[in-house]
């Protein structure tokens, strides 16, 4: 895709953009799916005490739980902020192949 954005014009900035949209957009397809999947195993625990801890050794009967809607905003943006910035560096790398490398198949 490169190679052929490259042969027909496209510039180094576009091919970034082009990589860090799409980038974003499974990042943020995978932070949705692992919210929706974590925070509803977290609510069920919060609801149902379905994780019980051995009394024995604890002096609680089940594993806590805390859903702060700040810390979930707050790593979220984290984590998506922090991909972001390394994918800076291939994004460059990618955009630097030249059309001829990137179409030859070998």
């Amino acid at each position: 895709m490169i190679g052929i954005l490259k042969a027909v014009g496209s510039d180094d900035k576009t091919i970034r953009k082009i990589f860090l949209y799409q980038a974003t957009w499974l990042i943020g397809k995978g932070l949705l799916w692992g919210n929706l999947i974590g925070i509803g195993l977290a609510f069920l625990q919060l609801k149902t005490g379905l994780v019980t801890l051995n009394p024995e050794s604890y002096y609680i009967k089940t594993v806590p739980v805390n859903l702060n809607l700040l810390h979930i905003i707050l790593l979220n943006a984290g984590t998506m902020a922090a991909i972001i910035i390394m994918l800076l560096v291939p994004a460059n790398l990618i955009s630097r192949i030249t059309p001829v490398k990137a179409i030859r198949y070998d």
